[in-house]
């Protein structure tokens, strides 16, 4: 019997969120990756521009080693700057295993850390079903 898979949905990822007229934003992407739905997102101070958020600071990029955003919809951004719907302030509650880090972010610590910055902005990361 063939095994068939889904993509992640919203649901899958956005548990609660207070009023999505103030959690959500509309925000730049930089260029140059495919997003996907929960990619945990930091800002280039520079430019205001949003990347994945790397584990240490990446040179040209930073300020985005800081997770202030979760992306709630997929994005490809590999051509160049694109705009993405993001979940950038609380109160909101986002599914930990639908989260996606920078491949950067890969130890436990590291994951942990994302998530305290994430709680930081209102954006908490819970164990859901």
């Amino acid at each position: 019997m063939p095994v068939l898979t889904k993509d992640p949905t919203l649901g899958d990822l956005l548990k609660y969120e207070l009023n999505g007229n103030y959690t959500r934003e509309v925000v730049t992407l930089k260029g140059g990756t495919n997003y996907p739905l929960g990619a945990v997102l930091g800002r280039i101070t520079a430019s205001g521009i949003y990347r994945f958020s790397p584990a240490a600071t990446v040179t040209g990029d930073e300020g985005a080693e800081s997770a202030v955003a979760v992306l709630i919809e997929a994005v490809d951004a590999t051509a160049g700057d694109r705009s993405g719907l993001v979940v950038a302030r609380g109160p909101a509650i986002v599914s930990k295993g639908a989260l996606v880090f920078d491949a950067s972010v890969d130890q436990p610590a590291e994951i942990a850390a994302k998530h305290a910055e994430l709680s930081a902005a209102g954006v908490v990361p819970r164990d859901t079903a």
